[in-house]
């Protein structure tokens, strides 16, 4: 095999990191226009120089012809790669001619040709799944069996799609410990890399003006700006996951608990409260049932020593047990229609989760506004909300000394 030099200049700049990324499952999401798609099917052309095997799937096969394999085809005449590569148009397949490596391309709607599929000369180690959005996380795990005999490469399952509602099972079970502020993940086995138009610099001025004059809110979020949209109905949009700034040590530290024992769990929060910023920070959580006071008290003392603690007024006796402990535990001020009020002042605020406070995301995940039989939000939240309460209760004074601000005007 010849030594082959291919410019930097061919790529864009924000995807060169990554085009020998070795982690086992690699995310490459974001808006439209970002060059998510060919940065991949170059990487294919590259790594099957290199005796990778891949098999290229998206949801429906007839979609491939024009999409995928189109695309890499376009890669290898870009690249100046066509002396080294044999094309099979009739059987999507493309064959390296100095190493036997071949690119393979089905469709997930076609199972038992993906159950049988191998390459000519070794082993699949690669499936990049287009618009993995897609697929089910069951067609996910069947195509990550596939992934599987001896091989001097490591294995690697790529997904790429532009992002729909946060509610999608690839949000739930990848983005986790995401920072969407960063943009990037790099762990041992999880590679996530989220970019827009922005770091497309072979996009051209059209395009970019079209996505940028995008009036429609959801798919300017999602296909210009790359982000994850909201769940219709759900009560609070405005969070993202990320990492605590430096310089919050002055902020007040806020903790709040909402009681349980046995069906229901124990809930605390401690957050902190940017007021200049309208921001929440969301240090710690948990969430845990069967605790006696004692217990809970001794949890308390751990992770928020020295707070207060406001906590869920209905329980005063709780309240006074947490006292004799030593938590400095006072009842939340409830009033009619204190949830709304809470809320809504919420609703108001930008709220950033540590990426440990995985049970919260969850609880915003699921906590909906209440339809009407017309499909219209009634003011009735749904939803685990434990956690949810518990943050209420921790900004009860910062949302209710702003509800008395706007009062007096």
């Amino acid at each position: 095999m010849p030594t082959l030099h291919v410019p930097k200049a061919a790529f864009n700049a924000c995807y060169l990191p990554h085009l020998e990324a070795r982690q086992r499952t690699q995310i490459f999401y974001g808006g439209a226009g970002s060059g998510k798609s060919v940065f991949l099917s170059m990487r294919v052309v590259l790594d099957a120089l290199c005796g990778r095997n891949t098999l290229v799937v998206r949801q429906v096969a007839r979609s491939l012809r024009a999409s995928c394999f189109a695309e890499v085809q376009k890669s290898i005449h870009r690249l100046g790669l066509a002396a080294f590569f044999i094309v099979l148009k009739t059987e999507m397949t493309i064959t390296c001619k100095v190493n036997g490596a071949q690119l393979l391309f089905l469709g997930l709607d076609d199972v038992e040709k993906i159950k049988s599929i191998t390459p000519i000369k070794g082993v699949l180690t690669d499936i990049w799944v287009e618009e993995a959005t897609q697929a089910s996380q069951h067609d996910i795990k069947q195509l990550e069996k596939r992934l599987r005999g001896e091989s001097a490469h490591r294995k690697r399952l790529t997904l790429s799609f532009n992002p729909v509602s946060i509610g999608h099972w690839l949000y739930k079970a990848y983005f986790s410990d995401f920072d969407e502020g960063k943009g990037l993940l790099c762990q041992e086995d999880l590679l996530i890399l989220r970019t827009t138009y922005r770091d497309n610099r072979f996009l051209s001025q059209d395009d970019r003006l079209a996505l940028e004059n995008e009036r429609d809110a959801y798919f300017h979020s999602v296909y210009t700006q790359g982000q994850w949209g909201s769940l219709g109905g759900a009560v609070l949009t405005r969070w993202r996951v990320g990492d605590l700034p430096q310089g919050l040590d002055a902020a007040p530290l806020r903790c709040g608990l909402d009681f349980g024992f046995s069906s229901d769990p124990a809930a605390f929060v401690l957050a902190q409260y940017d007021k200049k910023h309208g921001r929440v920070y969301v240090m710690k959580e948990f969430l845990q049932a069967g605790l006696t006071n004692d217990l809970l008290a001794r949890k308390l003392r751990e992770l928020a020593p020295g707070c207060l603690v406001a906590c869920d007024s209905a329980e005063p006796k709780s309240i006074m047990e947490l006292r004799r402990h030593g938590i400095q535990a006072v009842p939340a001020k409830k009033g009619p229609d204190s949830v709304l009020h809470g809320l809504q002042w919420l609703m108001q605020q930008e709220l950033v989760l540590h990426p440990s406070c995985k049970q919260l995301r969850e609880e915003l995940l699921g906590y909906c506004w209440q339809q009407d039989e017309h499909g219209l939000s009634l003011p009735r939240p749904l939803g685990e909300d434990h956690l949810i309460d518990a943050l209420r209760y921790a900004l009860e004074m910062d949302s209710t000394a702003q509800e008395a601000r706007v009062l007096r005007r």
